[in-house]
């Protein structure tokens, strides 16, 4: 089963749960861009043409290469700037948190709060006050801060001034940022990540990287950026203080054939091959040759010099942490049809597998097959720090929230995790599950797309109070962690 010191607990991002988006001086992040969609209708990014026209272009598949300004508008909704309000019910939710007994909790430092426009010289000392507050409070309960530097929002200062990523010039912004925080909080902080999934660059650069487009040439220069400024991170957090330990976050989910036809399985190869490049750099510290390749076939120019290849080999992770949701089914049929029941579902439909109200399949045992892909690749320790259901829940007339779809959920995973640790070896840190209070989804910026053990009182439509309210899954991952995952009931 799992020891003692195994990390139980759940996780965050500032964009989708912190709010308070301009409060303590803090500065316009990409996601405080992104306007408010539904499972039918996409979010979109606001921005300001040349001649001064307000326009906003779908979040996924952007393609916006003109000279233009991000930024937030009068008229339009923008689900971050209140969020859940983290920023001012910081010491209830933490006290939730401690309740139900966490030992880890994985949250992100908004870079803006920090650094506003993403180019300052210092650093924001009430944004690092903040998170002062935020770590003594975590610590005051023997929670463990597993902090993300970069999770999903660039300072839009720098989209607008150079193209973010895109310039290499963003990432001695970005080392300035985590040396300010890695010697701020040295003695508060151990467990880091770098960049939050940051294989998403592959198919939404502005989510990723602040890039409004998928030009394959400006994705393989952001990604270059992002690879050598988290090996970078790694060595200047390991230099602050030699007991961090610094790991990398990649979003994962079992890819099969769906079929056994050979086309299927090299294609599925293939497609696996894009979420294992970035976590390949990472965690063994150079590019991998099928990358080269791929990048001589598409036109892509790309090099590295002596001094890139030896901070990449110098930069990697102690351990490498995953996103896990669902698993997808590969087919290099054109015939075949792709799966079109929900929101980010990829691939095509899987028959073995039951699916979310959203469209994603729901696939423990894929858990365990990830695990054990990972850590046979790459022989470091793991962590599942994102894993959840999205759900509808509802509030009964006694103030209560049933939700027994989402204990079985995460039962299920939670056994799954047990018997890749028991049956096959493999080393796993911890688990953090998403959303552990309830937080706006970032694929399509609803509220009512809820994964937390604690409802908050926040609607799509802008009303509520921000009550929290203790779901049956509250009670039930109280009673997993004081058994140390035996008694999942």
């Amino acid at each position: 089963m799992f020891d003692k010191d195994f990390l139980w607990g759940g996780a965050t991002a500032a964009n989708q749960y912190e709010g308070g988006w301009q409060e303590g001086k803090k500065g316009i992040s990409t996601a405080d861009c992104c306007t408010r969609g539904s499972k039918t209708e996409p979010r979109k990014v606001t921005y300001k043409t040349k001649d001064g026209n307000i326009k906003a272009d779908n979040l996924f598949g952007m393609e916006i290469n003109d000279d233009v300004e991000f930024g937030c508008f009068e008229g339009y909704d923008y689900p971050s700037h209140r969020a859940s309000d983290f920023y001012n019910h910081y010491k209830e939710d933490i006290a939730l948190m401690a309740e139900m007994g966490f030992k880890c909790y994985r949250m992100s430092i908004a870079w803006t709060r920090i650094f506003p426009n993403g180019d300052e010289e210092k650093p924001n000392e009430e944004g690092l006050k903040f998170y002062d507050q935020i770590f003594d409070e975590c610590l005051k309960y023997g929670i463990k801060p597993l902090v993300t530097l970069s999770h999903y929002e660039t300072p839009v200062g720098l989209v607008n001034k150079w193209g973010s990523w895109s310039d290499s010039r963003t990432i001695d912004c970005f080392l300035r940022y985590v040396k300010s925080v890695g010697e701020r909080y040295k003695d508060k902080v151990e467990y880091w990540l770098t960049f939050n999934e940051i294989n998403c660059i592959d198919f939404s650069g502005w989510v990723a990287a602040g890039i409004p487009n998928q030009n394959p040439q400006t994705i393989a220069d952001a990604a270059k950026n992002q690879l050598i400024a988290s090996a970078k991170s790694v060595i200047t957090l390991h230099n602050i203080n030699p007991n961090n330990k610094v790991g990398n976050m990649i979003g994962y989910g079992i890819k099969y054939p769906n079929t056994c036809h050979p086309n299927d399985i090299l294609k599925t190869w293939e497609e696996a091959n894009e979420d294992y490049f970035y976590c390949d750099v990472q965690a063994r510290g150079y590019y991998p040759r099928y990358k080269l390749k791929e990048y001589e076939r598409n036109g892509v120019v790309f090099s590295l010099n002596d001094k890139e290849k030896e901070i990449l080999k110098s930069g990697t992770v102690d351990f490498i942490s995953f996103s896990y949701y669902m698993s997808n089914c590969i087919s290099a049929d054109p015939k075949v049809a792709p799966n079109q029941s929900g929101n980010m579902s990829f691939g095509v439909k899987n028959p073995y597998l039951k699916a979310s109200a959203w469209g994603w399949q729901i696939d423990p045992k894929g858990l365990r097959i990830a695990l054990n892909y990972l850590y046979d690749r790459y022989q470091k320790p793991l962590m599942v720090v994102e894993n959840g259901l999205g759900a509808q829940d509802e509030v009964d007339e006694n103030n209560k929230i049933h939700d027994t779809y989402r204990i079985d959920y995460l039962r299920d995973h939670i056994l799954a995790m047990e018997e890749a640790v028991r049956i096959d070896g493999v080393e796993l840190w911890g688990y953090t599950s998403w959303g552990c209070i309830d937080l706006v989804s970032a694929s399509t910026g609803e509220m009512h797309k809820r994964y937390g053990f604690v409802y908050v009182n926040y609607q799509d439509d802008c009303s509520g109070n921000g009550e929290r309210i203790r779901k049956d899954s509250f009670y039930w991952y109280k009673k997993v962690i004081s058994s140390q995952g035996r008694d999942l009931k």
